[in-house]
């Protein structure tokens, strides 16, 4: 199965733009260091898109991945509802993990989130990029133009 791997990125704040409405959840968000909970997240959110590329990594290896990342979790009513990571590379910042667990799609919750990781990752550094691909949500792609960032790349695999 062919697969297509889009990379987009922002460059500049006056280029997002936020969702026009609030989402229909109220939420908390707040900066968390525990690799298990990037590693808990990445695989709720990647169980229905196929992300395996981190399913073997072992303690050790998402310990050292949270000492170059900074996690971000959102609740709703105290229940764990999504994520997002920025990765501190010298610059640019990337969104490495992104996403809302399945009850709370459709709540407006994916666009508010990756507004406020897009204006942190640009606090962080000059560029956020990341990238997406054929197998993950089909609102994913959408959201990401929809907050004004830009394709750099696709490619096939």
């Amino acid at each position: 199965m062919a697969i297509t791997v889009t990379y987009l990125e922002l460059t500049d704040s006056a280029q997002l733009k936020p969702p026009e409405s609030a989402p229909s959840v109220a939420y908390q968000l707040e900066q968390v260091t525990d690799p298990a909970l990037g590693r808990w997240f990445y695989e709720r959110i990647g169980e229905r898109h196929q992300w395996v590329d981190r399913l073997g990594w072992p303690d050790e290896r998402w310990a050292e991945w949270a000492r170059t990342t900074e996690g971000w979790m959102a609740t709703v009513d105290g229940e764990r509802a999504g994520y997002f990571s920025l990765r501190l590379h010298d610059d640019p910042v990337e969104i490495d993990i992104f996403g809302v667990l399945p009850e709370y799609q459709g709540t407006g919750l994916g666009g508010e989130l990756l507004t406020r990781a897009l204006r942190r990752g640009l606090e962080l550094g000059d560029r956020v990029w990341l990238h997406t691909c054929t197998l993950d949500a089909p609102a994913a792609l959408p959201n990401y133009q929809a907050r004004g960032m830009r394709i750099t790349r696709t490619e096939q695999r």
